[in-house]
Parts: C-alpha cells; sequence; structure tokens
C-alpha cells in the first residue's frame, strides 16, 4: 500500500507521541524516570542503532529523510523556544544580591566537573573515532568538559517541583547556582565555535545584537504582556537567524533571545503554562530526533564504557565542587551533598549542547551517543539519590532552616 510523506509523518508523530506515554504511564516509571527521561530513551530505541538495525525496512519507510526534515524543522523550533523560556527565567539580579555565596558555588560547581571532563576527554583523545572532522583537540576537549559540567535547569525546576523544594530557601539558592552557570555555558560554546574564518560575522553579529537589545528592551517594557509574546517570538526568529548566520548556531541565538528579557515582562503562571506545554506538544519531538542520530557503529561495548567514564566524571566532579564550596562557605551537614546532587542533573541542556557540537563536527556520532546516554543517566539517578536524603534533612529541618 503506497503512503504519501504526509500520511507517514503523521505515523511518526503518533508512535513518538505514543510509546513513551505508555511507558510512562503503564510502568509508572515517574519515581526513576520522568515523562521527559522516558521520551529521550525512547528516542534512542527508535534510533538507527536499536529499530534500525532490528528492522531496518520498517524503519526506512517510516523515518525517511522526508519525513526527518519534517521533523528537524518541529524540532529546531522546539528546542529555540525552550532555550529562550530558560534564558528569560534566569534571575541574574538574585544572583547579584547573593553574589559571594552564588560566585563560589557556581565557580566550583561549573569548573571541577570541567576539569574532571577535561581529564576524561584527554583518554577520548588517545583512540580514533570520538573527535569530529571540524575539530581542534581544545575545541573537542573543552566541549567534553563542558558537556560534562553542565546542569539542565528547567529538569531541575521540574525535579524540584516533584520534590517539592523549588519555592523553599534551599531551591531558589541552587536555582542561583544554576543560572549563573548557564550562562558560562553559552559563553564557553560561543568561544568553542568560534571560527576564524567568520569572525567578522560573528562580531558583526554581537555588535548589531547589543545594539538591538536597547530599543527592544524599552519596546518591551511599554507592550501590554499580549503583545510581548508576539513580539518575544518574532526576536526569537531574528536572533537565532542572525547567530546561525554568523556561524554561532541558532541555539546560541535563542538564549541570548531569552537572556535579555525580563521575567517580570510575563505573568509567572502564563510563563510556567507555556514552559510545560512546549515540553508537551513539540519537544517530544526534538528528543525522538536526537535519538535519530545515535550511533553504535564502534560497537555498544565502546560507547557504553566511553558513557560510564563520562558519567563518572561529571557526577564525582559536580559533587568534589559542591563539597568544597560547602566547606569554604561553612553549610551546614548534608546540605552539599542534596545540592551537588540536583546540580548534576543533565537531561535537556546537556543533549542540547551536545546536539550543536555534533553539528559543528566537533565530536562524532559515537560519542555523541556516549554523551546522551551519560546525560540519560545523570538524569535518572537525581531523585532516587536525593529524595532519602531530603527526608533526612526535613527530619533535622535542614531544609526548612536553609538560609537564602
Amino acid at each position: 500500500m503506497h503512503m504519501t510523506t504526509t500520511e507517514i509523518f503523521l505515523l511518526a508523530m503518533l508512535i513518538i507521541f505514543t510509546l513513551p506515554y505508555l511507558i510512562w504511564r503503564i510502568g509508572k516509571t515517574d519515581y526513576y524516570a520522568p515523562l521527559v527521561v522516558v521520551q529521550i530513551i525512547t528516542g534512542i530505541l527508535l534510533g538507527p542503532g536499536i529499530l534500525g538495525k532490528a528492522y531496518p525496512e520498517y524503519y526506512q519507510f517510516v523515518f525517511n529523510p522526508a519525513v526527518v526534515q519534517s521533523l528537524n524543522g518541529i524540532a529546531w523550533w522546539a528546542v529555540m523556544i525552550f532555550v529562550m523560556v530558560a534564558g528569560i527565567e534566569l534571575d541574574i539580579k538574585k544572583a547579584w544580591e547573593y553574589r559571594r555565596e552564588s560566585t563560589i558555588t557556581a565557580g566550583l560547581a561549573l569548573g571541577t566537573p570541567l576539569l574532571f571532563g577535561c581529564v576524561a576527554a584527554l583518554g577520548l583523545l588517545s583512540y580514533e573515532g570520538w573527535m569530529g572532522g571540524k575539530a581542534m583537540s581544545w575545541q573537542f576537549v573543552l566541549g567534553i568538559g563542558m558537556s560534562c559540567a553542565v546542569t539542565a535547569l528547567p529538569i531541575l525546576v521540574l525535579l524540584m517541583e516533584k520534590l517539592e523544594i523549588l519555592r523553599q530557601p534551599m531551591g531558589q539558592r541552587i536555582l542561583r547556582y544554576a543560572s549563573l552557570d548557564d550562562i558560562a555555558i553559552w559563553g564557553v560554546l560561543a568561544l568553542i565555535l568560534l571560527d576564524w574564518e567568520r569572525v567578522g560575522r560573528q562580531a558583526g553579529f554581537l555588535l548589531a545584537f547589543g545594539a538591538l537589545t536597547i530599543p527592544f528592551r524599552r519596546m518591551m517594557a511599554w507592550l501590554e504582556e499580549r503583545d510581548r509574546w508576539y513580539i518575544a517570538l518574532i526576536w526569537l526568529a531574528i536572533c537565532g537567524f542572525g547567530a546561525d548566520w554568523a556561524g554561532l548556531h541558532f541555539m546560541v541565538g535563542a538564549f541570548l533571545a531569552g537572556v535579555v528579557m525580563d521575567a517580570h515582562w510575563f505573568n509567572q503562571k502564563k510563563m510556567d503554562f507555556f514552559r510545560e506545554h512546549i515540553l508537551l506538544a513539540v519537544m517530544p519531538v526534538f528528543f525522538l530526533s536526537t535519538g535519530l542520530r545515535t550511533n553504535w557503529a564502534m560497537g555498544g561495548y565502546a560507547v557504553f564504557l566511553a558513557a560510564g567514564v563520562l558519567l563518572v566524571a561529571s557526577v564525582s566532579g559536580k559533587l568534589a565542587g559542591i563539597h568544597i564550596a560547602g566547606r569554604i562557605l561553612k553549610w551546614k551537614e548534608g546540605e552539599a551533598s542534596i545540592i551537588g546532587w540536583l546540580l548534576q542533573t543533565k537531561a535537556l541542556i546537556m543533549i542540547i549542547f551536545a546536539n550543536i557540537l555534533l553539528d559543528k563536527q566537533i565530536i562524532t556520532s559515537e560519542t555523541f551517543t556516549a554523551l546522551l546516554l551519560m546525560a540519560v543517566a545523570s538524569t535518572m539517578l537525581t531523585v532516587p539519590v536525593v529524595y532519602p536524603k531530603l527526608n533526612r534533612a526535613h527530619g533535622s529541618g535542614l531544609v526548612q532552616q536553609a538560609s537564602s
């Protein structure tokens, strides 16, 4: 039976939305793997390395080039909106108010796993097949290091809501630390992507962005809120196009588009509603398209081994950094462990980060697969490890007494 591209596309969408939901709901995985994580894992299972190898004809029929290109278009726009919202929600003023504590903690939370990750990347450089064709060694090492240092701020928010500490003092502190690290992560990414052949374009984009930001912010402050939502999306498209044209990648533009907007311009409940529905309605397509990019050509053993090494570097580096910060700042016993495990959550932002590295051929698809597995594992560890620690902290009064 002949099917049109539209019909096959809708069949793919049916799979994308049905399968993860059934696994999540019937399997009751929420404690170990929230729906977002299940969607990522399902994307990996539906990718060429697993479904494509087991049922190549079926895979090539459903995920043919025309359908994949259509899915990619949705995924690009979805992730741009998601990254913009993450930028809007960064609370720079709060971080500045508590700058000593925030700077020390965020610096160690980022710097220590970055160092551990760079060491792991140097180990990978000893073997062929991990570094991308257009990468210099320093770009590969720094890219892997930053992947190990990333904290997924949007997923962190969801997990802290689940753990009922988001609005508590400790939750607000963790958001400050993660916000500062988010800014640093995108700044380092821009450095990694710096293209000396296109440096004139990149400088021109940054100058134009800086010049346009001032009138844009004045206009947004003057507009009514309902108009701000429309203008924000227009601004997102402009910044994404400019950044990609300059060679920085459209997701760098999306983050910049959001970070220059103030959260108080938008109703908080509407912003939460908007973010949740982006996750519900279109982000699953991004997870699927991410899964389609996985590659096991070097063999599952090598990829899983690399993922394990990166996971150890990421988690141990984050915990070590936070414990050092806790000693410097004289936190109560148990605080550093809870904060460290929450900040090691990877998921979305690291997957977005790794997608950019893959697009720019700084890493290979095998390295991307290892990073993806590491991101999933780190996120799945968070709630099972943190939940009993929080119960003990509640019993001792640690969470309630944590100062902001």
